[in-house]
Formats: structure tokens, sequence, C-alpha cells
């Protein structure tokens, strides 16, 4: 009966063996499957992402290329504007003197000279004269030098009534020794032309009233003071009768 039951023990283990063999068996192969099955789907994904095309685009939804505008403003060459012939016409030309005419007749006494005094027979003493000064009779008619627009009209402490012209070329003509009384019509802001009257020689100027009736006339020229004969022409010029008895 031992020995029965001894055979009856060991069929069981070996049963159980059996058991447990098939158990291990199946796992493995079950793991293997898993394996296998996780490697085929990453190699299949690997192989999609190979195929798409890289899209460098900026717009990633149209996959479409972008080009950049061209900068306009640094190679495009600057736009001409059209001038018509109203623009030309219109505009003055501000870089050219008028023709000038003399403000006043008489003769020539004192020329202009920033550099060399010349003596004052009011104030007694030696000093530079810039301008001219025309010798006239009093209260004769003083005539505008060139076309222009009455700039300023002044009552200087020592030279007396003035008035200022600014012409083109940025040029101004400068009348001094004026008489207070003006014509009609002469006012700040008013345009005149070339040999109207604008006023009449008086005896304002309280650092020349010892000398004869005159004009004493300036001309500037871009802000610098400069000699009005150098701008009259030689007709008028011959005009001018040139005191030679009077200092230069």
């Amino acid at each position: 009966m031992s020995e029965e039951f001894n055979k009856q023990s060991f069929r069981e283990k070996l049963k159980n063996i059996k058991v447990n063999r098939t158990a291990v068996v199946s796992t493995c192969v079950l793991i293997v499957a898993v394996i296998i099955i996780t490697a085929v789907a990453i190699a299949s994904n690997r192989s999609k992402k190979d195929d798409i095309p890289l899209d460098t685009s900026p717009n990633t939804e149209r996959n479409e290329t972008v080009t950049p505008p061209a900068d306009t403003e640094k190679n495009d060459p600057p736009k001409t504007p059209t001038v018509t012939p109203e623009d030309t016409t219109s505009k003055p030309v501000e870089d050219k003197l008028p023709t000038f005419v003399l403000p006043v007749n008489g003769a020539l006494t004192k020329k202009h000279d920033p550099t060399l005094q010349v003596y004052s027979n009011t104030m007694n003493d030696y000093r530079v004269h810039l301008g001219v000064d025309i010798v006239t009779e009093a209260n004769a008619p003083v005539y505008a030098a060139a076309d222009g627009k009455v700039d300023k009209i002044w009552d200087d402490t020592l030279m007396g009534y003035c008035i200022a012209i600014k012409h083109s070329g940025n040029c101004y003509t400068i009348y001094k020794n004026l008489a207070e009384t003006l014509p009609d019509g002469i006012a700040e802001g008013v345009s005149v032309r070339s040999g109207q009257l604008i006023a009449s020689v008086g005896e304002s100027a309280m650092v020349e009233v010892a000398e004869e009736p005159h004009l004493h006339f300036e001309m500037t020229v871009a802000d610098l003071g400069v000699d009005p004969l150098e701008y009259f022409d030689e007709k008028a010029l011959a005009s001018l009768n040139i005191d030679a008895s009077h200092g230069e």
C-alpha cells in the first residue's frame, strides 16, 4: 500500500510540473508576441515620419512659401514729382538779384567803406561809413531801387526815419535820413515796383544833420552789408554825379 501511495504522489508531481511548464511557456510566448507587436508599431511610426517632407515655410497650415516684401525704401529709386508749368511760373526765383535803379538823383559825396574812417562834420570825428550818401535837394523824391516789399518802417535815434525793402535773392535796400511824411499807400507789407515813389529826402539823421540834404542808402545781400555801387549798371552809375570835392 505504501508503494502504491508513492506512485500516485509521483504522478501528481509530474502532472503539476507539466502544468507549470505549460504556463511558463505560454507566458513567454505572450511576452515575445507583445515585444514583436511593439517593435513593429515603432518601426511603422518611424517610417511614416520619414516619409513626411519638412515644411520650412512660415505658413505651416497651407504649406506655402512666403516671399518677404521688397524693401522699397532702400531699393526703389525716389519718385520725382511731376512739375506742371503752373508750378514753375508761380514761384519766384529767390537766388537771382533784381536790376537796380538809382533811388534818388544827385551827387555821390560819401562811398561805402566798412574799414576806412571818414570825417563826420556832425560828430566832429572819424568813423566808418556803411552805405553811400547822395546829396540832393531837401524833399527830393526817393524811389524804390527795385521790385520788392516794404519790410520795415522805423524811426532810428541816429539815422532818422528809415525804410527797408526786401527784394529777391535775400537782398534788402535801406533808405535813411528821410522826411517823416510818407506817400499814400506806403506801409509795411506793401509791394512796390522799381522806380516807385516811396519817400522824400529829409534831415532826420542826427549824426549827419550838419551835412547837406542827402539820402543815406545802404544795401545787404544774404545778411551782409555790401557796397550799393557794385550792384548798379553802368548806365545808372553814369547818371550819378560823383562830387570829387568830398572825401571818399
